[in-house]
């Protein structure tokens, strides 16, 4: 069943970029409008009939909840306030992350890096305030479209921190009026780009995998529960069988010596 579902959900990725190209449309457009509406009563379908295998179970599983409001999304109608969560269709592509255990183990490893992210955001974002007031302050005035406003020195912060056009398309400009002005944005990218943003990524590397630890952990020890129940199962059967064993030979001693 996850192999037919896999395969659609592929499929339907193809005919959603197909619907992209406005030359396919015109050769192929009511077909793979077609196509698409059935590959969601499939989906809906299969959605549905897990709702009623898993009854309230369904909806305590969030990889369970996510498929249900990513096909829920293509249901909205193509008129009114909501049609432009029409485009988000191709969420239903994302399907696959619930699907194929390697993905989902990625997904895991992300969301369980979240509390250690959010305090290296909060960090950053520190940085990047205090930069900006200083950068605002002393840059201002001499270019307002790049540290007018705070708001303008956050934002060339964030540019110069991505290492896009830093050098050449400001710092340099910048270091014509202002000397020094280097000795302000090489220590911002050496914190921000160089020690920050590995940070990010030094925690998600971690929690990813902290969390294959755990599912390997769940793993074996959910291998070791069934293997320990085949153990008592079988001790069982076998005292059952000794039993029945000693009870024939009573009955064959009591028969010989009648």
């Amino acid at each position: 069943m996850q192999h037919t579902i896999l395969a659609l959900i592929l499929v339907n990725a193809a005919v959603l970029g197909l619907e992209t190209s406005s030359t396919a449309m015109q050769a192929w457009g009511p077909a793979l409008r077609a196509l698409d509406q059935a590959i969601l009563a499939v989906f809906v379908a299969e959605i549905a009939l897990r709702i009623v295998a898993w009854r309230g179970a369904f909806f305590r599983d969030p990889w369970s909840l996510f498929d249900l409001a990513v096909v829920a999304i293509a249901l909205v109608p193509a008129s009114g306030p909501f049609s432009v969560l029409r485009a988000l269709r191709v969420l239903r592509v994302l399907r696959i992350l619930t699907i194929v255990p390697s993905m989902r183990r990625v997904v895991g490893g992300l969301l369980a890096a979240i509390p250690g992210l959010s305090s290296i955001a909060a960090v950053l974002g520190l940085l990047f305030y205090v930069f900006a007031v200083i950068a605002t302050k002393l840059f201002g005035a001499d270019f307002p479209d790049w540290f007018g406003t705070l708001g303008r020195s956050l934002y060339t912060l964030f540019q110069v921190m991505t290492l896009e056009s830093w050098s050449m398309g400001i710092v340099r400009p910048v270091m014509e009026v202002y000397a020094y002005a280097w000795a302000f944005f090489v220590p911002f990218i050496l914190m921000a780009t160089f020690t920050m943003l590995n940070l990010f990524i030094g925690v998600i590397v971690s929690a990813m995998q902290s969390f294959t630890e755990a599912e390997r952990d769940e793993t074996i020890a959910a291998v070791g529960d069934a293997r320990d129940h085949i153990e008592a199962d079988l001790h069982a059967e076998l005292r059952a069988l000794r039993g029945e064993i000693a009870a024939l030979r009573a009955q064959m001693a009591q028969r010989g010596t009648s």
